[in-house]
């Protein structure tokens, strides 16, 4: 249950507890047709209600595929916002009646994450904010028997992150905020040493995070500095890994070899392991563009 109490300005923003809570009962309580068809109607409203996530987003596919007609912009805009809108419907179903039972999830590279298991050191995944991250765990749980972490930005209203925490706990996997807290580092360390996944988000950095700074979709970008720490303190090895919403429950992953990163490695090896992260990043955004859920600058 949630204690905390939440100011009202902050409760009815549209990334609030209020409009996840209310999300979350149609995508839970609802009929199975509510879940399935209504979430294109919700990205669109959101595209029109929120004008600076709406110009990000066309920022964003032109960094990745280029500029194209007006049309097919506002087109690809269109289903950015319902990738993520149904993508978000189906992860806040978990624990419900509506329960995600998928009706198709394809892997393409499932024997770079096997193998990379295999070496008993723990598997570091490195991702993106996409269609179906969230959901990772329920993808993976019929073929991997181990746990999975995600290390997630802070929600910057605390109310939706405690709420949309104890939803994906539901659905099996463990939540961690990333900080600045040198000791945050521990309990993720500790999975790894379980032979655990631990998943980390590449594409947001919070003010404040170290980074490295690298070349993603040939304009300069900012790269978390955690995931090489942490293969550099485990031994445990990098797999990028993304995730495609296809369709109504249904999912393609995409699964790279791995990246290894040594004990004693130089700044200069560091740096180079960022950059084949962002490379993988470069492929997957170019091939599905309408993919990437970031609404911020």
């Amino acid at each position: 249950m949630l204690s905390v109490l939440i100011p009202m300005s902050e409760r009815f923003r549209y990334d609030g507890y209020f409009f996840r809570k209310l999300a979350m009962l149609g995508a839970a309580k609802g009929p199975e047709w509510l879940l399935r068809y209504s979430p294109p109607l919700i990205g669109l409203a959101a595209m029109a209600l929120v004008p600076d996530a709406r110009r990000a987003v066309l920022r964003n596919l032109h960094r990745m595929r280029g500029k194209k007609p007006p049309y097919e912009d506002a087109l690809d805009v269109a289903r950015t916002f319902g990738a993520y809108a149904g993508s978000l419907a189906e992860a806040l179903a978990s624990g419900s009646k509506n329960q995600v039972q998928f009706q198709s999830h394809t892997v393409d590279g499932k024997q770079h994450m096997y193998s990379s298991l295999d070496l008993g050191k723990g598997v570091i995944v490195a991702s993106l904010h996409s269609g179906g991250w969230d959901v990772l765990g329920s993808l993976f749980s019929d073929r991997v028997d181990t746990k999975l972490t995600i290390v997630m930005e802070p929600e910057r209203d605390p109310g939706a992150r405690r709420f949309h925490d104890e939803v994906r706990t539901k659905s099996g996997v463990n939540i961690a905020h990333a900080g600045d807290d040198p000791l945050a580092a521990l309990p993720l360390l500790r999975a790894l040493k379980e032979k655990g996944i631990v998943a980390l988000l590449c594409d947001r950095t919070p003010a404040g995070m170290k980074t490295f700074d690298v070349t993603l979709c040939d304009g300069p970008a900012k790269i978390p500095q955690g995931p090489f720490r942490l293969a550099q303190l485990s031994g445990a090895p990098i797999v990028p890994l993304f995730c495609v919403r296809a369709g109504f429950r249904s999912y393609h992953v995409i699964v790279r070899p791995p990246i290894f990163v040594p004990r004693h490695a130089s700044p200069e090896v560091l740096l180079d392991a960022a950059q084949q992260v962002a490379d993988r990043m470069t492929e997957f955004l170019r091939a599905y563009p309408t993919q990437w859920f970031h609404f911020g600058a």
